[in-house]
């Protein structure tokens, strides 16, 4: 409900429970919150992971400042969802990706500068010759050990790193030296509590925010549905409709 679960208590759909993907379920009613107004179901089931991931990594670990600059690796659903709770919060947002046409949409969503990772495989001094040396605020890594030594080379004095995934792989350098030299911070973040999901639904119905839904498939072609995600081609959330 709110805090830090206990190893008791400490139960997540998905892992270690068995997810959603099910035409029916019977859930306690203190694991369910209001679905805003202005959104769909399929805009709506995108918030309970990826969304108050990015919602905790940013508004409750990183306590986001007006100002300060984000880094956001990729265009998956939680650093799509964090370009725009940045964006919200008046922060500038760098993101990367493999792909000039999904740099350009995340310039359309309000991305301020986006980094070609395949053209710039050390795309950390690109960051650093962006931020005039400077290095960021707030880091959402979802790549892992992979990328976790260029997410410490980008960070600006101070900053923090959300740890968030490892869609980079297991191996890479993981030498804290850099992080250490910053006074920076290390966060590991898992989803969030029910306190920040209504929070985060309160800010996204005054805005009218909408998640980016980058395909809907039906219920009966689920397997096409993670196979696409798979072939990394999304931008946002990937949605299966009963």
């Amino acid at each position: 409900m709110d805090g830090v679960p206990t190893p008791a208590s400490f139960a997540a759909l998905g892992a270690p429970l068995d997810g959603v993907l099910a035409e029916y379920m019977v859930l306690d009613q203190e694991g369910l919150v209001r679905l805003p107004e202005h959104l769909s179901y399929e805009e709506g089931s995108t918030l309970a992971c990826a969304a108050v991931t990015a919602w905790n990594a940013l508004m409750y670990s990183g306590r986001i400042k007006p100002g300060d600059t984000v880094l956001a690796l990729g265009t998956g659903g939680v650093s799509i969802f964090a370009l725009q709770f940045a964006r919200l919060n008046g922060a500038r947002v760098i993101i990367t990706s493999g792909s000039d046409e999904k740099l350009a949409r995340a310039k359309a969503l309000g991305a301020d500068d986006g980094i070609n990772y395949s053209k710039h495989p050390e795309w950390d001094k690109e960051v650093m010759r962006l931020t005039d040396g400077k290095g960021v605020d707030h880091v959402i890594e979802v790549g892992g050990i992979g990328t976790l030594a260029r997410s410490f080379a980008s960070l600006g004095f101070g900053g923090q790193v959300s740890l968030i995934g490892v869609l980079a792989g297991r191996e890479g350098d993981s030498n804290p030296h850099a992080l250490m030299l910053k006074s920076g911070k290390l966060q590991g973040i898992f989803v969030g509590n029910r306190v920040m999901f209504e929070a985060m639904n309160r800010a996204m119905a005054i805005n009218k925010m909408k998640p980016v839904v980058d395909k809907v498939f039906p219920f009966d072609e689920a397997i096409a549905a993670y196979k696409y995600q798979l072939q990394k081609k999304h931008f946002g959330k990937i949605v299966i409709s009963i």
